[in-house]
């Protein structure tokens, strides 16, 4: 059991029997009344965001989640394979667990795996990653200022809006957050 004054972001919590990572928090010492804690914290699994606020030095339970570098392989079916960088053992990770990370995985591309007690919680990717636009309408010359956008498939088959003037081949930066075009990347 740990206390209120262990909280820190990226801390995970067992609250209810559910596992809940610490996004932000905010110690607060009113003029009246006793310290608390302020948080906001985002369910493990289903990705749900919450505030929860607790009394300053109440009993918490933490819990240890074990992140690792692993390689994305392929896709088998509905599982993604993966392999851990440090002793080359593969997983096999389910789409649920993948999530939205899977629009941004490119084989042999490295990504962190959250592990509780060898069970996968999650896949984090870095904040963005370099793909290439595989379709797109064909570019409009001289229509760079209107700052107008259009759909473009990129190669893990996900759709991005760019801008109007990029054309099929070029590769693009995306935020792996939520899909945005971040710029274009010259080879």
């Amino acid at each position: 059991m740990a206390s209120t004054a262990d909280i820190r972001n990226g801390v995970v919590l067992n609250m209810d029997g559910q596992l809940w990572t610490v996004i932000e928090f905010q110690h607060v010492k009113p003029g009246k009344g006793g310290a608390f804690v302020r948080t906001k914290v985002k369910n493990v699994m289903t990705g749900k965001t919450v505030d929860r606020t607790f009394n300053a030095g109440a009993k918490i339970e933490t819990e240890t989640v074990d992140r690792r570098e692993f390689q994305y392989l392929y896709r088998d079916g509905d599982g993604f394979v993966f392999m851990d960088v440090s002793d080359y053992d593969q997983i096999t990770l389910p789409t649920t667990v993948v999530g939205d990370a899977a629009n941004y995985l490119l084989e042999n591309q490295n990504a962190t795996v959250a592990l509780h007690n060898g069970n996968p919680l999650y896949v984090e990717l870095p904040a963005s990653v370099v793909l290439e636009i595989t379709y797109t309408e064909p570019g409009l010359q001289g229509d760079r200022s209107t700052g107008g956008t259009k759909p473009a498939t990129v190669e893990t088959g996900f759709q991005i809006q760019v801008p109007l003037f990029l054309e099929q081949g070029t590769k693009v930066k995306v935020d792996t957050r939520d899909g945005s075009y971040l710029g274009r990347v010259n080879d």
